[in-house]
């Protein structure tokens, strides 16, 4: 390799990184983040895990589980804590493997992030695919090892109690976000800046004004230590990944993305899948490599094959669940996560063709 060549693959990769930090994309980014740490600071997990008990029934217990990574604001480091302390704590294996998968697969970033850069179709995929997906997981582990359920326990819980106000600030931060979205179309006619004075800086002031109102200093000083968290963990090795997959496109030949994963077969699927399992993405660097993977031919299907196995599952990540679980139970769990996020695509991808 040539030093020319090597400060050509720089530059596609700093021009990468310039396309990434657009208008458009931080519009839809730092609100995300804003919005992640009030759900982890004003949100109590505990609210959300009492429903995990024997005490809860099932469809409640398996709807909360496949819906509360959006509560929780988790990445598929974090849920495995958490995973860990449901599970010994007395939930059943089904509603406990629903939420290990799920938990990080909707993280609400992740799906705010997907849907921008890969597309709305393929960012709602994401998120239906996984609450369907991790529920029909965990009834499955359910079914094979959870014959009886006499040995499980109510959960206890402490400092369950909400702040009465974190529905609203919730909805505000909600409606930040998706403001650029509803007016996309004024926005292709009349540029960003009428949209930024009209209705983006009035919805902060509102949000900013009562924050100060709603929440003590603490709480806020809690929100915005754990937005800062985020931001400080994610955004460089965000910034890495966007960088390196713009050299990927550079580098890697067509030909071959498209005859591992391109076209909509069971195998372009599997592989995706499998090789989603074994990577560890970090939260949200899974979406710049799949984004370079489609512009060199990676199908629909596979692409959302890698989306739902890639957060759930990581070498590191099988190690600790197989401490957790024990061995029989990981395996099935780990097989499951592949073979359904790889049905899953082919389906997708079908629907599409």
């Amino acid at each position: 390799m040539t030093l020319d060549y090597l400060i050509y693959l720089l530059g596609i990769g700093l021009q990468s990184v310039q396309e990434y930090l657009a208008l458009h994309v931080l519009m839809c980014l730092v609100p995300a983040f804003f919005l992640a740490g009030a759900i982890a600071s004003l949100f109590s997990k505990e609210s959300v895990l009492k429903f995990f008990g024997a005490d809860a029934p099932k469809y409640v217990s398996y709807t909360v589980a496949a819906v509360s990574g959006c509560l929780l604001a988790v990445c598929s480091c974090t849920v495995l804590p958490l995973f860990a302390g449901i599970y010994k704590r007395g939930a059943g294996i089904g509603p406990a493997s629903t939420f290990l998968f799920s938990a990080p697969a909707i993280n609400i970033l992740a799906i705010v992030y997907t849907a921008k850069i890969l597309g709305y179709d393929l960012g709602a995929a994401r998120a239906f695919t996984a609450i369907l997906m991790s529920i029909l997981i965990g009834l499955i582990m359910a079914l094979v090892f959870e014959r009886n359920n006499g040995d499980r326990k109510s959960i206890k819980t402490f400092g369950g109690d909400e702040h009465k106000h974190s529905a609203q600030i919730f909805i505000l931060l909600l409606a930040i976000l998706v403001s650029p979205e509803l007016v996309s179309f004024s926005v292709k006619v009349l540029g960003w800046v009428p949209l930024i004075l009209l209705i983006w800086i009035p919805l902060i002031a509102i949000t900013v004004y009562f924050s100060l109102k709603w929440f003590s200093p603490e709480e806020r000083a809690s929100w915005m230590g754990e937005t800062w968290f985020l931001i400080k963990q994610i955004t460089p090795l965000l910034l890495i990944g966007v960088f390196f997959a713009g050299i990927g496109v550079e580098v890697l030949p067509e030909e071959f993305v498209a005859s591992l994963v391109g076209g909509n077969s069971l195998s372009s699927n599997l592989i995706a899948s499998v090789s989603a399992a074994l990577m560890y993405f970090s939260t949200l660097t899974e979406v710049p490599i799949i984004k370079a993977l489609t512009l060199l031919g990676m199908g629909e299907g596979p692409a959302l094959a890698m989306l739902l196995a890639g957060p759930a599952l990581s070498l590191p990540n099988m190690i600790v669940i197989n401490r957790i679980m024990k061995p029989k139970r990981a395996i099935l769990y780990i097989s499951l996560v592949v073979l359904i996020a790889t049905v899953s695509g082919l389906i997708y991808g079908s629907l599409l063709a």
